[in-house]
């Protein structure tokens, strides 16, 4: 037996690599939208986009961003491995981009009506990450 091997059974946890440049601007106060336009594959950016819009009062661009990040991590999660299901822990940092922007959907998709779309983002976020869920909602 592999010291790396799974006993439950299930997918590995999938870790995307780390991309210090967007979280970087994000802290040194560069604006989001500039870090989107540099970054634009970045879900962090994007999920921060969401937030800010959410915050403000506008949903719908919040669901629009939140949808770009959202849709940006699950290309990025398919190049590291991922088949569609299994772990993305939060606890791991380039991780969170993803997560945040998944959580953003759900919560946008909440505020506008849309039930089946907050019950099925909230369902991924639980799955993907427990910690997650708990920790953004």
């Amino acid at each position: 037996m592999s010291i790396h091997e799974n006993l439950l059974g299930g997918p590995a946890p999938t870790h995307l690599p780390d991309e210090p440049g967007p979280r970087e601007l994000l802290a040194a106060d560069v604006a989001p939208a500039e870090v989107a336009a540099k970054y634009p594959t970045s879900s962090l950016a994007w999920a921060q986009l969401a937030d800010e819009a959410f915050e403000g009062g506008r949903v719908i661009e919040s669901y629009a961003y939140a949808r770009t990040g959202y849709h940006r991590g699950l290309d990025a999660l398919r190049r590291a491995g991922w088949k569609g299901h299994g772990p993305v822990p939060f606890e791991h940092e380039p991780n969170r981009g993803f997560l945040r922007a998944l959580h953003a959907l759900a919560r946008a998709a909440q505020a506008i009506g849309e039930k089946e779309e907050y019950e099925r983002c909230s369902t991924f976020l639980r799955d993907s990450s427990p910690t997650a869920a708990e920790t953004l909602g």
